[in-house]
């Protein structure tokens, strides 16, 4: 079983205590353990913290970029703000339309990726077995 919610019920649903543990994915790994995800992984491990829920990142070794020393050298794609201002689907009859969900005037920022600090990382899961966040001392 399981149900759908939205991205922004992830703080409630922790604060009830209806979540055990996140695991999240992870597009690069800095040397330090600071890690690259898609926008909003930031957000859910603050939140994690928070609430003393076990917070890991599953990736493979090939992951890490021990060339980056911190996340903040990782770069930050910008995608489209059309992905943002407009929404495609299918109406009752099938039919699919492209509709903007914005106001005209609006204009949008959409950044692909946000970095989340390895202090809010409990661990990192890998191919080659679980290794601690701390200290960018990754043992494997």
């Amino acid at each position: 079983p399981h149900v759908i919610v939205p991205d922004n019920a992830g703080a409630y649903l922790m604060s009830k205590g209806m979540v055990d543990v996140v695991i999240v994915g992870a597009d690069r790994i800095a040397a330090n353990g600071d890690t690259a995800n898609k926008i909003g992984t930031f957000e859910k491990a603050i939140i994690a913290k928070e609430f003393g829920i076990p917070f890991y990142v599953a990736a493979p070794s090939s992951t890490f970029d021990f060339s980056l020393s911190d996340g903040g050298a990782i770069p930050i794609e910008e995608r489209s703000p059309d992905e943002i201002l407009y929404q495609s689907g299918p109406d009752e009859s099938g039919l699919n339309h492209r509709i903007r969900v914005a106001n005209h005037t609006s204009s949008a920022l959409n950044p692909a990726f946000d970095v989340t600090p390895a202090e809010y990382i409990t661990a990192f899961i890998t191919e080659k077995g679980i290794t601690s966040a701390s200290g960018g001392k990754f043992s494997f």
